[in-house]
């Protein structure tokens, strides 16, 4: 099992209060998670798209993001989690376009993650006459297929569909080869992650909460693959799982920093905003707020399988649960209501105490598959 991270700009407004400067501040702290995970030994590091989502995301130019950290690291690969392709949001054409010079200025480390967006509040003020986050599912397989048509054709022949429409052109650049970036599809219910393992696609598994729901995310993905008809030059088997990870020398001291990140505000904002994602029963309403995580919280979540905290020892036995599970790649959303020293333990100590004993290849799974002939 592979190991990453994602970012996504998050400036609660409590960080805005006491800090003027909280938004530079926080996007700054995220490149700087980015730096000291590639040299940690993480292979993968995601960031976000997003747009008008007040404090839970400010991560909107992710290709700017991502274009820094490709000089700014060494090897781990970086990732758009997402680029949104929806052409009302952003023209095909110049997502590969930016694709392709990720892909250059990586050195081949870039990988291509798509999606619909995270609800209605983002996506629909791009849609405007559209009530239905359905409709953007349709917009989306028109788009997907034509993106390794565009690398990989020396003239891209053109395109007309029902939401947008090309003409014969040379779409450029082209990749840094061999072939093309490894393609993923941000899924949420069971039939999205058939339907990416179907076209091919790995699965970027934002909404999957803890180890239990991995069993119906393996069987839909994995069963479905065997058949892929992959839309690009080959199949990335490949399901990413998220999860909340904090990791300190002692347990307490893990436990500690959890109880007092605040991480029941940055959860209450998920559900304000992802309303396309399944909501457990019991969860408030914004602008009413989860109830403030104790210490006893935290080690229901634990023992719920919902949250990766502890000593090494402790997160390399929960990060085992994941591997056990079926998960291809584990990726850690570092709750950044923390002080960004003990952010910066947990990717020291998880690079040093854990993936060492869980990722022993030194290649990366999708480089592999890109390289295959």
């Amino acid at each position: 099992m592979e190991f990453g991270i994602f970012v996504q700009g998050y400036v609660p407004a409590g960080r805005s209060a006491a800090d003027p400067q909280a938004e530079h501040h926080a996007l700054m702290e995220e490149a700087r998670y980015v730096i000291q995970a590639d040299k940690s030994g993480f292979k993968y590091a995601w960031a976000t798209e997003h747009h008008f989502l007040d404090e839970y995301s400010h991560l909107s130019a992710n290709d700017v993001f991502l274009g820094y950290l490709a000089h700014a690291t060494e090897r781990i690969h970086l990732g758009s989690g997402i680029f949104n392709p929806l052409p009302q949001l952003n023209h095909p054409a110049k997502v590969a376009e930016k694709a392709a010079m990720l892909d250059h200025l990586t050195g081949g480390r870039f990988e291509f993650g798509t999606g619909r967006g995270a609800g209605s509040h983002e996506i629909l003020a791009f849609l405007p006459g559209i009530t239905d986050m359905g409709h953007t599912r349709e917009i989306w397989e028109e788009t997907i297929a034509e993106f390794p048509r565009m690398w990989l054709s020396d003239e891209y022949p053109g395109f007309t569909g029902k939401h947008w429409s090309l003409p014969a052109r040379k779409v450029l650049p082209k990749p840094y080869g061999p072939g093309h970036p490894a393609m993923w599809y941000a899924a949420g219910s069971p039939s999205s992650y058939a339907m990416a393992a179907r076209k091919g696609l790995g699965v970027l598994g934002f909404s999957v909460q803890k180890v239990s729901d991995m069993e119906w995310v393996v069987d839909s993905y994995k069963t479905a693959i065997r058949d892929a008809e992959p839309v690009g030059a080959f199949v990335n088997d490949n399901v990413m799982v998220t999860t909340t990870a904090i990791c300190a020398e002692t347990s307490r001291k893990a436990r500690q920093v959890a109880a007092n990140g605040q991480l029941h505000y940055l959860q209450s904002l998920l559900f304000r905003y992802h309303d396309t994602f399944p909501r457990p029963e019991g969860i408030p309403r914004w602008p009413e707020l989860l109830p403030e995580y104790t210490e006893e919280i935290i080690d229901l979540l634990v023992a719920e399988e919902l949250l990766v905290c502890g000593d090494p020892d402790e997160v390399l036995a929960q990060c085992k649960r994941w591997e056990q599970a079926g998960a291809d790649q584990l990726v850690f959303g570092l709750p950044v209501g923390i002080p960004y020293e003990d952010t910066m333990t947990t990717i020291r100590l998880i690079g040093e105490r854990v993936i060492p004993e869980l990722d022993t290849d030194p290649v990366h799974r999708t480089s592999r598959m890109r390289g295959a002939p």
